[in-house]
């Protein structure tokens, strides 16, 4: 069993019936959906909130209920993966294009378990360009504004090099910071600029994060 496998089955496993359960985006999050599904031919009984079309398509084929926001309140329990997290909690997302939805959802669930593999543990957030998802018009105009904060931006394409859109109709674009030494603070300074939907800073989200390793072991941290 891959790591990424390990972390996201063992997630699977603090599932009860009855919750409402936010469905992760990505590599990771994809063992977590496909492991509930099994789960649910067993006789669990739970509803999910998908956070991108990605996993609302696998969660159907799963046999995953689904259900929205205008039904429920809160979730019980998301489980999502990451592209970069510190001994914080901080975490970038936005890897895969799905960070507002998963934003909105990590925001108005109790808990939120992270799976990731060994790659994704770092000392210090920046390694890997934090995306912004901005609204299309005007988004050069944004483009510079993000600069002015100390990043190289860029603007994310998509495989036949025209601007990626995400589920919700916007560009991200991908800021190299380098080292983030203060979060909380950046994410600020970024949701302030006109034009910027949302960004891939996930502050004081996350309880738990599972670890598959290539050993075939399984580290779980919680923040003390």
């Amino acid at each position: 069993m891959n790591p990424k496998q390990l972390a996201g089955e063992r997630a699977a496993e603090y599932v009860e019936d009855g919750m409402v359960v936010g469905l992760g985006t990505g590599s990771t999050a994809f063992f977590a959906i496909q492991k509930l599904g099994q789960r649910i031919a067993e006789g669990l009984d739970i509803c999910g909130i998908p956070t991108s079309e990605q996993s609302r398509i696998q969660a159907e084929s799963e046999n995953i209920p689904l259900t929205d926001f205008g039904k429920v309140t809160r979730i019980a329990l998301t489980i999502d993966g990451a592209d970069e997290f510190d001994p914080d909690f901080n975490l970038i997302k936005g890897g895969g294009g799905a960070l507002l939805r998963e934003k909105i959802v990590a925001s108005l669930s109790d808990r939120e378990i992270i799976v990731a593999d060994e790659s994704k543990p770092v000392a210090h957030l920046g390694a890997f360009p934090l995306p912004v998802e901005v609204i299309p018009f005007g988004w050069q105009a944004i483009q510079r504004l993000l600069a002015d904060l100390g990043c190289h931006p860029t603007l994310r394409n998509a495989q036949d090099n025209t601007p990626f859109v995400t589920d919700n109709g916007n560009y991200i674009i991908d800021c190299d910071f380098g080292r983030i030494d203060d979060p909380p603070a950046l994410e600020t300074k970024i949701n302030a600029l006109c034009g910027v939907v949302e960004c891939g800073l996930f502050i004081g989200l996350t309880d738990r994060i599972i670890i598959g390793k290539t050993d075939g072991t399984i580290e779980e941290r919680t923040l003390e």
